[in-house]
């Protein structure tokens, strides 16, 4: 495809087209549930007392350009990923070396691993563990090369979010193709989207699977007498990305027949409870909705929080961790998962000195394949005395090509180019060592989009896209035995060319889909 065609992406819409198309995406979102809560800054909480309102969740007009080498190789490596996090998260000794320099600077990541040593003294009592992954991708550009490579951004351990939204964003831009020629919606004419239309979304369908393959795992209740079994949403106080989640727990009661239930992660030990008299350790949680005495045994716990140091706000909520962790539910993720998912994994994965942790990790694995995934990874460094990522960080000639990253999740946290030395020298120098330096990713040249906010405003430009694949896993943490690995499902998120953060919950990016090319 010339780059004439790709420069000229999307086709221009006249102001009555534009009205026209925005007015429809904004009532299609509704009608579909593409809906997200509305942040306090566009609804006041005097406006919304009782938080019943919702609004468009921020999408793009038209589906954004992707390579299609990039895409179909990020699925194809999805699996690959996925027993690569598990077989990590099963060597409990490499993943407390990695974090060793951590726990000193880092409580979070201190807290994490309490939780973990706390629960190991008394013995784990569940060995099955489930991961809903999702791995961040960008095309890059060598500069020696015009031809796309694929770079990984991130590894998501925890949270993966995204998944039931990102599905709806593909049907409605799917719909919006297919409309017959002449139709008030169809697209105007354009190259790309001659025949074109996004590959099919299943994330809804992949990530419900892997929690009820979990229930199902699970096996009987452990209590007496024998209670029903349920899945457990641990959610945020005040979500915003409530129908996201809704649209798994939704598939899960109505396709595969399992009672879902959300729980406010600072209500967990209200309405949790682990029988001191069953060495098993069941988890027992008592809906407060229901009649009194009514009591599900939690099969899954699945954290859409206790991903961020804010989602603890007192000693409380580290208890309600603990005792999720040492309780018999498997887990979604664990906290050994958690800590898999940290950046400092990701850089000593990346390293090119030093041990083969890669291929140690993958020693089953078809080192053409392992050699792949090696050339998704953007170099990395950390900032110890006298290492190659503290000189590039110092010197703003060179930290302008990078960007600094703590240990955390849900984006808003990293430090871009040229603010890297004056950030470094403006904190003590044993902290440092929280941070890595990643070498920024080249995308191609920027397309064009229209975004709708969720505030309704209209905002067009260059962006730059951000592809993420999901990945379901369970496994034995005793054995390393992989019960099931798929993939299934992407998410894109789009965002204008010159704004570093990427996160659509942290209003940075708008959902999107892709025409592959």
């Amino acid at each position: 495809m010339s780059n004439a065609v790709y420069e000229n992406y999307p086709p221009a819409l006249n102001p009555a087209q534009r009205e026209f198309l925005v007015r429809t995406i904004k009532d299609w979102t509704t009608q579909n549930g593409l809906m997200v809560r509305p942040a306090p800054t566009f609804v006041s909480k005097d406006v919304n007392p009782h938080g019943v309102l919702a609004t468009n969740a921020p999408v793009t007009l038209f589906p954004s350009p992707f390579p299609r080498s990039c895409f179909e190789e990020a699925e194809a490596l999805q699996t690959v990923y996925n027993k690569l996090y598990a077989a990590i998260t099963c060597n409990e000794e490499w993943i407390g070396k990695i974090m060793e320099d951590l726990i000193d600077v880092d409580d979070f990541i201190s807290n994490l691993w309490k939780v973990h040593l706390a629960v190991k003294k008394e013995g784990y009592v569940q060995t099955l563990s489930l991961g809903l992954f999702r791995s961040d991708y960008m095309p890059h550009i060598p500069s020696d090369s015009a031809v796309p490579q694929l770079h990984q951004v991130e590894f998501n351990t925890i949270s993966s979010s995204f998944g039931g939204l990102s599905s709806l964003v593909a049907s409605l831009h799917t719909e919006l193709l297919n409309s017959p020629p002449g139709h008030p919606i169809a697209y105007p004419p354009h190259p790309l989207l001659e025949s074109n239309q996004p590959p099919k979304n299943t994330a809804v369908e992949s990530l419900s699977a892997g929690l009820a393959a979990a229930h199902t795992a699970y096996g009987l209740s452990r209590s007496t007498p024998a209670l029903p079994r349920c899945i457990l949403f641990i959610v945020q106080e005040n979500e915003r990305n409530v129908f996201d989640q809704l649209a798994l727990s939704r598939q899960l009661a109505k396709v595969h027949k399992i009672p879902v239930f959300r729980l406010l992660s600072s209500e967990v030990l209200d309405h949790t409870t682990i029988p001191s008299s069953n060495p098993s350790r069941p988890l027992i949680y008592r809906p407060p909705h229901a009649p009194e005495g009514t009591e599900f045994e939690v099969t899954t716990v699945y954290l859409r929080c206790f991903y961020t140091p804010t989602d603890y706000k007192s000693e409380r909520d580290w208890e309600a961790r603990t005792q999720l962790e040492r309780s018999a539910a498997i887990k979604c993720p664990t906290v050994l998962n958690q800590l898999s998912g940290s950046k400092i994994v990701q850089q000593v994965l990346a390293s090119t000195t030093g041990p083969d942790h890669l291929s140690s990790f993958l020693a089953d694995t078809d080192p053409a394949i392992i050699a792949k995934l090696r050339n998704t990874f953007a170099p990395q460094y950390d900032l110890s005395e006298g290492g190659q990522g503290r000189e590039l960080a110092l010197n703003p000639e060179t930290a302008e090509n990078h960007v600094l990253k703590p240990q955390r999740e849900g984006g808003g946290n990293n430090i871009y180019k040229s603010a890297i030395p004056d950030f470094l020298r403006s904190i003590p120098e044993n902290e440092w060592k929280r941070w890595i330096l990643m070498e920024l990713i080249t995308p191609p040249a920027a397309a064009k989009n229209i975004a709708l906010r969720s505030d309704g405003e209209v905002l067009s430009g260059a962006v730059i896209g951000e592809l993420g694949i999901y990945g379901t896993i369970l496994w034995d943490q005793a054995g390393g035995e992989i019960l099931r690995n798929e993939q299934g499902g992407w998410l894109m998120r789009t965002k204008a060319k010159d704004v570093n953060e990427g996160g659509v919950a942290t209003g940075f990016s708008s959902l999107d889909s892709v025409v592959l090319f």
